[in-house]
């Protein structure tokens, strides 16, 4: 007997079974509100602690995209060149500065990260989990993610993250996708090979 889920099929298809990860686009922007809906939407899913270290930098056209590129992996560059939207997916490693708000029922919550290495590994792991998020929030919009991490990260962070407490994690093309854009679908791990009993 298998089971069906609450999940409508045709937003399983759209989040998981039929979503790909785009390699080309076509040119039609992404707008603001498009972006806000996305963030208003992923903004909702667990951290610990209700953290919420993940900081998404927008990268558009012109001067901005140009300083990104030069830190792209040579395989990412013409398709991140070509993208109507790229998102750089980073890490606040100064996120306990908000907890006092967004985990106020426990007071001493901002002295927990005290410790900066410690904090830096909890940003950088809730916010790889954000960044999932984030993903199929894009999916969710009806738009197309290709994440790439293939970049230089710490020259990306010394440049266009440069005097902020932002550590980078994942570039993302976003938009529409165009024809082709897709590499033929890899397989996937079976059940039995990856669940089992404790």
């Amino acid at each position: 007997m298998t089971f069906e889920l609450p999940l409508s099929a045709d937003a399983q298809a759209l989040l998981f079974r039929d979503a790909r990860t785009a390699n080309a686009f076509t040119d039609e922007p992404v707008t603001d509100e498009q972006v806000a809906a996305i963030y208003d939407l992923v903004k909702y899913a667990p951290t610990a602690m209700n953290t919420q270290p993940l900081r998404i930098v927008l990268v558009r056209e012109g001067e901005a995209r140009e300083r990104l590129l030069k830190h792209m992996s040579d395989g990412n560059r013409d398709k991140t060149a070509s993208a109507p939207l790229v998102a750089v997916l980073a890490a606040d490693t100064d996120f306990h500065e908000h907890l006092p708000r967004t985990f106020a029922h426990f007071p001493g919550a901002k002295d927990v990260f005290a410790d900066d290495e410690a904090r830096e590994q909890a940003a950088r792991f809730n916010a790889t989990l954000q960044a999932g998020y984030f993903l199929l929030g894009v999916r969710a919009a009806g738009l197309a993610a290709g994440p790439m991490g293939g970049f230089d990260a710490a020259a990306l962070d010394a440049d266009l993250l440069a005097g902020t407490t932002l550590r980078s994690l994942l570039v993302v093309n976003i938009g529409r996708p165009a024809e082709n854009a897709w590499f033929d679908r890899l397989p996937r791990l079976e059940l039995d090979e990856v669940v089992r009993e404790a």
